[in-house]
């Protein structure tokens, strides 16, 4: 008896040291005391707030409800519970660790502190990470501030165009792992050798309404002025600031698309003409229409007006360039606000005065802009070096998914291109990566896309917030991360919870033109989907299974094979399903392939090959890519019986 009471002692005080270990949060927690005890969160414990601090408790109670199904109570201050979480707005707390710090005391109650809302706000983040992976929290006390205040992402919606909703999702998945800065790229064009080395069938696309240049904004996907602004300031409640970005002089297809005369003659028609006045009109009269009046369509503080990789072919240019540059960095001040910039000035070397004060350069290439010159010249610098966080997928150049491990290790935003700068230099303000999708046509979804920034979001997080204090080692991090979700009632990787292998669900006799009742909408990869079918005869454009991403066709739009579409993109498997004959379909599923089973036999690889358009192209040819993730919503209307539908995480 005595010699259990010890076993069961001693594995309770293994078990309680085990848990004062620092919180796995992303990104991780600057400074953490333990102590001894836990706290035991659940749907009974309430929240205490007053006024200065009843929205960001409201919301940590609908996020918790999101996440994990259990209403919390919201109680005013001072309310008589025995275990609670309190919000305290202190004006004087952390003052000395910024605007974006936060405390968290855990003893027999939680009390978060912070000095701003937006502390408190990413206190609420920390809790509901620890709270994804235990419900007892160890007892101690969390302090928690950035080392860099811009920790962000760039994604180029100008050669791809991403739905609002996915814009919402980035800005919620930014959101939960403390990433406060989204820039959105909102015009670009693809390259002329893919469209026949003919400019005018060069795709190009500006993605935001515009009224006073009717027929600018893409027809194949824009978003209107009213929406933009709002999701701005629904944003902004997350702590994630936007800022849109006007690309000029350079990748301008699309204004001189749809006024000729402005285009260059000389440089190339994505190029703006720099000495001609009506390029200047025309560009005014498009940032005041998103600038002026007192709520403007650009609602922040920064608006980013591009100058990257315009010609230098000779110094005339060059010095035009810079009037140019400075002419709209004055512009947009004009309307109260600050411009940010893509370093160009070591590339554009001159004597025509550019304006610092105030201005905000993305240093991404320093052949472009030297760092250590543009920090001696005043300017302040986003550290975004091209060859570590550029994504450019399935492009072949650039990296299609980051190098986690190498950034885990070695960067922080200290570091851009081969200069290496003292950690949180004043005038180094954070860093970004970036999304660009400059192989317009190339089968990329949105999906695809998500992929890729995710596991980015994750580490980038880390090393922009945390810096060089990281005390978790890679392999720890990268099994931990997979713990977290990407966002309260977020999942647009489609996966199941924490990623569980096996058999997601199975319906025996699915009925046509059933909606499926089950959480996943989409499984995303890798996945395994297999049913028994027996086929009638069925229309081309047949449907057997779709979702708000994709549709798999029994029968596709164009030859009537097996096939798919999805973001505008149309596949097909060379195999037509027999008419009256029961087979057992399987579809496998990765980030680069797509395979299809026929009674356990493997028929086809849909995988990523050369695009055949391309083969007159000698160089950036574009790769086509024919990845699924396979929609399961609903269940179409066709002549035939389906049966014994299985999904798996494989």
């Amino acid at each position: 008896m005595n010699i259990l009471f010890l076993l069961l002692a001693l594995l309770f005080s293994v078990s309680t040291f085990a848990q004062q270990a620092k919180p796995f949060v992303i990104p991780e927690l600057k400074e953490w005391k333990s102590s001894d005890g836990t706290f035991l969160f659940s749907s009974k414990t309430s929240l205490v707030a007053d006024d200065a601090t009843k929205q960001v408790a409201g919301q940590f109670a609908a996020d918790y409800k999101a996440m994990f199904g259990e209403a919390l109570t919201l109680n005013k201050a001072n309310a008589d519970n025995i275990a609670h979480v309190i919000f305290v707005l202190d004006p004087n707390a952390l003052i000395a660790k910024g605007r974006e710090a936060y405390q968290i005391e855990i003893g027999n109650s939680v009390q978060v502190t912070a000095n701003s809302t937006t502390g408190l706000y990413w206190a609420t983040r920390t809790l509901l990470q620890m709270l994804e992976q235990s419900f007892v929290l160890p007892q101690g006390v969390i302090i928690d501030y950035p080392d860099y205040p811009k920790r962000g992402f760039m994604l180029d919606v100008g050669r791809k165009f991403f739905p609002m909703e996915y814009l919402q999702a980035v800005v919620k998945l930014m959101s939960y792992y403390k990433m406060n800065t989204f820039q959105i790229h909102l015009n670009d064009n693809g390259f002329i050798q893919h469209f026949g080395n003919d400019w005018n069938k060069t795709y190009s696309a500006f993605r935001l309404e515009s009224e006073t240049y009717p027929g600018l904004a893409a027809r194949d996907g824009h978003y209107g002025k009213a929406e933009f602004r709002r999701l701005q300031l629904d944003a902004l409640k997350q702590g994630v600031t936007i800022i849109p970005e006007i690309d000029v002089p350079a990748h301008t297809l699309a204004f001189s698309h749809y006024l000729p005369e402005i285009g260059s003659k000389e440089y190339g028609m994505d190029h703006l003409d720099l000495f001609n006045p009506k390029t200047y009109e025309f560009l005014d009269g498009l940032f005041k229409e998103y600038l002026e009046g007192e709520n403007p369509v650009f609602v922040n503080e920064y608006v980013h007006i591009g100058t990257d990789e315009y010609s230098n072919k000779d110094q005339a240019v060059v010095e035009k360039f810079r009037y140019f540059t400075d002419y709209y960095i004055k512009e947009v001040e004009k309307y109260g606000k600050k411009a940010a910039l893509w370093g160009a000035l070591t590339h554009a070397k001159g004597e025509t005065p550019v304006k610092v004060e105030d201005v905000l350069m993305n240093c991404w290439y320093n052949g472009y802009a030297e760092p250590r010159d543009m920090i001696a010249l005043g300017y302040d610098v986003i550290s975004i070096p091209d060859e570590l966080i550029y994504i450019v997928p399935a492009a072949g150049y650039y990296l299609d998914y980051l190098d986690i491990k190498h950034l885990y290790e070695n960067w922080t935003p200290a570091v851009i291109g081969k200069e290496v700068f003292e950690e949180k230099h004043p005038q180094i303000k954070g860093g970004m990566f970036a999304v660009w999708n400059d192989q317009v046509g190339n089968g990329i979804s949105t999906q695809d896309v998500y992929h890729r920034l995710y596991p980015a979001m994750q580490t980038l997080a880390v090393k922009m917030w945390t810096g060089k204090n990281v005390k978790t080692p890679f392999d720890a991090f990268n099994e931990n991360r997979k713990l977290l979700s990407e966002a309260p009632g977020l999942n647009m990787l489609a996966i199941p919870a924490k990623s569980k292998k096996g058999v997601v669900f199975e319906v025996k006799n699915p009925r046509k033109g059933e909606l499926l009742k089950q959480k996943l909408e989409d499984i995303g990869w890798d996945y395994r989907v297999s049913f028994d079918i027996i086929a009638g005869q069925n229309p081309h454009g047949t449907i057997l299974f779709s979702s708000g991403f994709s549709t798999f066709y029994l029968t596709e739009p164009k030859d009537g094979k097996l096939g798919f579409s999805r973001n505008g993109y149309d596949y097909q498997f060379d195999y037509v399903i027999p008419t009256g004959q029961k087979v057992t379909i399987s579809i496998e599923g990765t980030n680069m392939e797509t395979r299809l089973l026929v009674n356990g036999e493997l028929k086809e690889t849909l995988k990523v090959i050369p695009f055949a358009a391309d083969a007159e192209v000698k160089k950036d040819k574009r790769s086509w890519v024919q990845t699924l993730v396979f929609p399961l919503k609903k269940i179409g209307e066709f002549n035939g019986k389906i049966k014994n539908l299985k999904v798996e995480f494989i």
